[in-house]
């Protein structure tokens, strides 16, 4: 179906204001107005409530998005190359407010919609099905969102009205325990998802797929959350509005993959990986940009050229050499990231950066990252390598043979070589240089999302590539994750295998290579860069170890790579340098340093406090059943 039209109905702001407003809510829409709609005409014509529910698309809550380049540049992999963002790096903890929401503004807009969808008399029956199974489905989605914030909130399935000089108790819910918030986002999901499509083509709507994504999403974190919740006993509280008991852990990874296994079996239409390009890395790059005739994601946030709704991310993070607008650079990956992809022979090991203690050198810049798992070159751009058939011009300068640098502080910078009077370029002109804004300053910039159509990267027009929030390969790993936790690692190793195979991968992991290291492994490399490492640490509980609040060592950063508990507090980078040693064999050649960015001078420190964002003093206040979160 066509992607829905943004919100031109002057009801929209009815809508709102319905929100804020004091006078009760009849007498509010009993004012006439030749500007406004009633319900009763809102609610008249599908293409009239299609654009009342579109806002409510619109307005879903995801922790990184594209209109947000700042949210990608996180949790140690990546680096915000803008100077005026540096506190990402040079701050020493995350607040306990940090991507918290209580946004019941949201919930009463559905909830609103929901009521008067439901009271309309002029709908087709089939199309208000559909739109309040839609409905039903953002507003258990959004609770989702908030759950994996602040644990169990107020569980809120009408609209509510205050009477002045009446009792405000009676507006006044508890939280909801963390399971039950669970287990309404599982129950709304199964009521719900034989009233949407089964259509592989319905991408930016509600549809069957959709419903089953989200519930297998939530069965597999409240399963991990019971399970794992046992190493962190201090992250719960009395009335379990925050924890969930380990013995329910089972049962909701069942469901997990129960879920998972409807939507691979087929039966919410016909969902695939994205194998259309026989090169394992235009493959991957694909996925994120082929709209027309990709099977793989399930939900997402939409763009379109020329409506009103397009995106600059591109614009932002595209390599800023040679840019149409001579902007990007933003969002730098870590070198933390880069080496976890592993070796195609299903092995992990450092980039080969030296042997013995003496630099290894290479033909060409990319030739480090050789015979590693392709989706490393799909996600991040390398040294070496084209963006937009173009060469990216990474490098930090020339490196002499008795260990002196030579290189320049502005890009592209010139400067003589020893021995020689005319200056050469000693500097790429994308960097890396230290402090300079919209430089690689890790020696990577970001592959995933940057659109290589033309005009993407520019203000004039932008890029219309959709922000997938469910795609098929996110299901293939959910079920592997819940059937290796229920034990049927025959079972789990054919899911996983499924996503390595198309990444790239010759040889297939046997069940006895499968391990919880695998698991935590395969979705930070498959899924970098979607909004899923921050909730996948908190809900395995591993997010105070990973981000420990202590600094790094270069020895540290190298080793026990592809293990769920290694730390990574810091950003690192990984810098190429052109040899310069006449007569040298290797003059001319390549090598690399591992560098730690100089704006680097703080750490990533996840406090327990942070597994359940802040919930307000005001908010508390106001309504003195809301438990405190623990830790705070």
């Amino acid at each position: 179906m066509k992607t829905m039209k943004k919100i031109i109905l002057s009801y929209a702001i009815l809508l709102l204001l319905a929100t804020t407003a004091c006078m009760k809510d009849s007498k509010f829409l009993s004012v006439p107005s030749t500007s406004i709609l009633t319900n009763e005409q809102a609610f008249s014509e599908p293409a009239q409530v299609l654009s009342i529910l579109a806002d409510l698309y619109n307005r879903q809550l995801d922790v990184t998005n594209f209109d947000n380049w700042q949210s990608f540049a996180d949790f140690s992999e990546s680096f915000p190359s803008q100077n005026d963002q540096d506190f990402f790096v040079k701050r020493t903890s995350w607040n306990f407010g940090e991507w918290g929401t209580w946004d019941y503004g949201y919930i009463r807009d559905v909830n609103l919609f929901l009521e008067r969808c439901a009271a309309a008399t002029k709908l087709e029956e089939a199309d208000k099905s559909r739109f309040l199974a839609e409905a039903r489905f953002l507003r258990a989605n959004f609770y989702f969102e908030m759950t994996k914030r602040m644990g169990g909130v107020p569980l809120i399935l009408k609209s509510l009205y205050y009477e002045l000089g009446s009792d405000p108790a009676s507006l006044q819910f508890p939280r909801a325990k963390e399971s039950e918030m669970y287990d309404f986002v599982i129950s709304e999901a199964e009521a719900i998802r034989d009233l949407l499509p089964a259509n592989a083509t319905v991408k930016n709507r509600a549809s069957k797929g959709a419903a089953l994504a989200m519930a297998a999403r939530a069965a597999l974190y409240a399963g991990s959350i019971a399970k794992y919740g046992t190493n962190t006993p201090s992250v719960s509280l009395p009335g379990e509005e925050v924890g969930i008991p380990a013995g329910k852990a089972n049962a909701y990874y069942e469901k997990a993959l129960a879920f998972a296994k409807d939507i691979i079996n087929g039966s919410a239409g016909a969902y695939a990986l994205y194998a259309i390009k026989p090169d394992p890395v235009d493959n991957f790059i694909n996925i994120f940009l082929d709209k027309a005739t990709n099977p793989e994601p399930i939900f997402i946030e939409d763009y379109r050229l020329r409506s009103g709704k397009v995106h600059y991310f591109t614009g932002w993070n595209q390599p800023r050499y040679g840019a149409e607008e001579e902007e990007g650079g933003r969002i730098n990956p870590s070198l933390n990231l880069v080496q976890s992809f592993e070796k195609l022979d299903n092995t992990f090991a450092p980039l080969a950066v030296t042997s013995g203690g003496n630099p290894v050198f290479y033909n060409n810049p990319v030739d480090i990252f050789a015979d590693r798992d392709p989706r490393l070159a799909a996600t991040v751009i390398l040294p070496g390598s084209n963006f937009k058939n173009k060469p990216v011009d990474i490098w930090a300068g020339y490196m002499l043979a008795n260990g002196n640098i030579i290189t320049g502080d502005d890009r592209g910078a010139q400067r003589p070589l020893p021995g020689t009077t005319n200056p050469v370029q000693v500097v790429g002109f994308d960097g890396p240089i230290n402090a300079k804004e919209f430089t690689a300053q890790t020696g990577f910039y970001i592959r995933k999302y940057l659109d290589p159509t033309p005009g993407a990267g520019s203000r004039g027009t932008n890029s219309e590539i959709p922000f997938i929030r469910y795609r098929y390969a996110e299901v293939l790993l959910n079920a592997a994750e819940a059937a290796f936790e229920l034990g049927r690692k025959d079972e789990a190793v054919g899911y996983i295998n499924q996503v390595r195979t198309r990444a790239g991968f010759p040889t297939p992991l046997t069940e006895a290579q499968l391990t919880f290291d695998r698991i935590v492994h395969e979705r930070r490399v498959e899924l970098a860069f979607e909004g899923h490492i921050l909730f996948d640490m908190k809900r395995w509980r591993l997010a105070h170890i990973r981000w420990d609040g202590n600094r790094m060592s270069e020895t540290e950063l190298v080793t026990n790579i592809g293990k769920a508990n290694k730390r990574s507090t810091q950003p690192w980078g990984l810098w190429p340098y052109k040899y310069y040693a006449p007569g040298d064999p290797n003059n001319g050649k390549w090598m690399f340093r591992i560098v730690l960015p100089a704006l680097v001078t703080g750490v990533n420190n996840f406090q327990m406090g942070n597994y359940y964002s802040f919930i307000s003093d005001e908010v508390r206040a106001n309504n003195p059943k809301i438990v405190r979160q623990p830790n705070q």
